[in-house]
């Protein structure tokens, strides 16, 4: 990302002193302050970024997905399939596992990293059939007592003929109603992008917390620009208007709680974002 440009650079710059053997105490003292430079100029950056930059983050292709917290986070993870009507929507991801030897229901939206997965995942947009596998899930661990965990990341639900022909906006209003009288817990985070009936298919909880540079939305910036301003090239100004930011959120009490981000972002530290 172009903020970030600085921050890389400075990162190469010391890459390249680290790697000197038998440096001397000059650059043992340039490589400290380098160290420390690149922490504050991280900082400096991610403290003061706008609503458009947050999106481009949330949006990062390296930031950490429902299967990366499945693996970082999870044990004994047993990946359900199908919806039992009409096929397996690899946008869903849904599971038995256990957190902290707690067994609870995983159900995550995934993007995929490669393009091969990208186009089977529909990058994150989900077809009716994926949330009916959601539901039928979350209805499964509701019988047995078990917690549900939903991780969200989407731009939104499928827009095509045949998602729609297959009745998207029926079944989402179906897991609305649903999710909001299951009989046990449900956790909702928004790991990345939350966009429209698309998240909120999979986001009716008890708690919902967000990561720091995600983005919580009725429509996408661009979608928004395209419909007040007739031109995609307003979508910073759209981005500004929804307030969909995490800060923004919370303060309206849209959600319950901002999970910070390691200093640079999630794409930075999968690991320690997954901690």
């Amino acid at each position: 990302m172009s903020f970030e440009k600085p921050i890389y650079e400075l990162e190469d710059q010391l890459e390249k002193l680290e790697s000197q053997p038998n440096p001397q105490p000059t650059t043992l003292d340039a490589i400290r302050n380098m160290r420390t430079e690149i922490q504050r100029m991280k900082r400096d950056v991610f403290d003061h970024i706008d609503a458009w930059e947050t999106v481009k983050v949330a949006r990062h292709p390296d930031r950490p997905q429902a299967r990366d917290y499945i693996e970082l986070m999870f044990d004994d993870f047993l990946e359900l399939h199908g919806d039992r009507a009409f096929g397996d929507d690899r946008a869903i991801v849904t599971g038995f596992a256990r957190l902290d030897g707690q067994k609870v229901m995983v159900v995550g939206q995934q993007k995929g990293k490669t393009l091969k997965e990208r186009n089977e995942c529909y990058y994150g947009c989900a077809h009716p059939e994926g949330y009916r596998k959601a539901l039928l899930k979350m209805e499964l661990a509701a019988k047995h007592g078990v917690p549900i965990i939903c991780l969200i990341d989407t731009p939104g639900a499928y827009p095509g003929i045949g998602a729609e022909e297959r009745g998207q906006a029926y079944t989402i209003a179906v897991n609305l109603r649903e999710m909001s009288v299951l009989p046990t817990p449900i956790l909702c985070v928004v790991i990345g992008e939350g966009g429209s009936g698309g998240a909120l298919g999979i986001g009716i909880g008890d708690y919902v917390a967000m990561l720091q540079f995600g983005y919580y939305s009725v429509i996408s910036p661009e979608g928004c620009a395209g419909i007040l301003w007739k031109h995609v090239k307003y979508a910073d100004k759209a981005a500004r208007a929804l307030k969909f930011t995490s800060k923004d959120l919370l303060g309206m009490g849209v959600i319950d709680e901002i999970i910070p981000e390691p200093l640079g972002g999630a794409h930075r530290d999968h690991r320690q974002t997954a901690a």
